[in-house]
């Protein structure tokens, strides 16, 4: 896949693991498609090394957006848990 496969997905995959993750989340749409770049390797690599399968074959491939889905919300999960520390001390909540 091409770069612009590897954008797309990302932004797509980013904005998914966003929906089924609801919050309030620092960053805008240049991190939402890193999270689901960074999604999609992780789901790619997951995917390869649990059930010896090759999660990452072309860009209209389920597998492909169910592996970017599936990393981008550990990524999400992980990016709010590192952000929400350095974020939330010292303010108060309502």
């Amino acid at each position: 896949m091409g770069i612009i496969a590897w954008i797309l997905i990302g932004l797509f995959a980013g904005l998914i693991a966003k929906a089924l993750m609801p919050g309030r989340d620092p960053g805008g749409i240049l991190v939402t498609m890193l999270i689901g770049i960074l999604g999609g390797l992780l789901g790619g690599f997951l995917g390869k090394v649990i059930f010896g399968v090759e999660s990452i074959d072309g860009f209209f491939e389920l597998s492909t957006w169910i592996a970017a889905i599936i990393g981008s919300v550990i990524i999400l999960a992980v990016y709010r848990m590192v952000t929400g520390r350095s974020h939330g001390r010292g303010r108060a909540h309502a």
